[in-house]
């Protein structure tokens, strides 16, 4: 069952990455959202990274490995999410 800020975050990626023919419910929350899965790439992770940021007020690190645990999978990234927002 995905949770109201997962939905939330299936809609700002595909609003923000601008895909076409994505739905939230074709987000799958374990699936990984790089490469396989939903495909996306490093210019997409930039992207996200700036949704992030004025969504919520998220800063990442540029640091490569954190990053990518961070956008491992949506679970993940909604971990982020609630750990670090500013509320």
């Amino acid at each position: 069952m995905t949770t109201p800020l997962e939905h939330e975050l299936k809609e700002m990626i595909i609003e923000s990455l601008e895909l076409e023919d994505v739905t939230p419910e074709d987000i799958d929350p374990e699936e990984p959202l790089f490469v396989e899965g939903l495909g996306l790439d490093s210019i997409d992770a930039l992207e996200l990274g700036l949704a992030l940021q004025k969504r919520y007020g998220i800063t990442l690190e540029s640091d490569g490995e954190a990053s990518r645990e961070h956008f491992a999978n949506l679970k993940s990234l909604a971990a982020l999410v609630e750990a670090r927002r500013v509320k």
